[in-house]
């Protein structure tokens, strides 16, 4: 595989689960001593929470895409924003470098209609469920995106902020979300996109009776699975 740039600390948490998913691929793919040939920009949480707080999302765009462009001058085949609701700064980024950004939402999109599902239910931070940067992407691939109530859109969120984000594996939080999954089955949701980058901490495919879609999984491997073409095609080019 060539080299993947990953624009992580937000949070810590779900930049692991990045680093590890594909470290295991690669692993997979090559061998069990083979890891993955990974760059990472990492930020302080804290500063990025206060600025999303203050609607200061210019700032936040200025941020990314200079983390975009030192992953592109270090040598990154395609880049990796390891959090959905700074995809909220996607454009900023691929403006920013010559390399492909890969969308969560697209990557997400394409993995729920392989299931050949039409209505899914949306988790992941207020910015996620209430901004249109996600469900307009799964419109785009004929997919409608159910959401939570206000208060249940403030308990999915606060658990991110004041427990996930810190590794916080908190018993009844996890009974929080499964019931709120479960109404919204029952509201008509055929599945279930995990659309923030920590709630696989929470939440896995066990806990659910429809198809869970773990974004950072679908995101991660989606890198994988581009970079490793990439790098076969460099391979096809040197020896014509």
């Amino acid at each position: 595989m060539k080299k993947i740039g990953l624009i992580g600390g937000i949070t810590p948490e779900s930049t692991i689960l990045y680093y590890r998913i594909l470290n295991q691929l690669n692993a997979a793919s090559l061998g069990k001593s083979h890891s993955a040939e990974v760059v990472i920009n990492s930020f302080d949480f804290g500063k990025i929470a206060k600025l999303q707080k203050e609607n200061r999302w210019d700032l936040l765009d200025e941020m990314m895409a200079d983390a975009g462009k030192s992953l592109e001058n270090a040598g990154a085949s395609c880049i990796l924003i390891c959090a959905n609701t700074m995809h909220l700064c996607i454009n900023a980024v691929r403006n920013a470098v010559k390399i492909p950004v890969i969308h969560i939402a697209d990557a997400t999109s394409k993995e729920i209609i392989k299931k050949r599902l039409k209505k899914v239910a949306l988790l992941g931070t207020k910015y996620t469920m209430e901004k249109i940067f996600f469900t307009d992407v799964l419109k785009s691939f004929g997919i409608e995106a159910i959401i939570p109530n206000l208060e249940e859109r403030n308990i999915i969120h606060n658990i991110i902020y004041d427990e996930l984000a810190s590794g916080i594996i908190n018993k009844t939080s996890k009974e929080k979300y499964i019931k709120i999954i479960e109404r919204l089955i029952k509201n008509g949701a055929e599945g279930v996109i995990l659309g923030c980058t920590e709630i696989p901490l929470l939440i896995q495919q066990e806990n659910v009776f429809v198809p869970v879609f773990d974004t950072t999984k679908i995101h991660a491997t989606a890198a994988f699975n581009f970079s490793t073409k990439y790098l076969q095609q460099q391979q096809q080019q040197q020896q014509q």
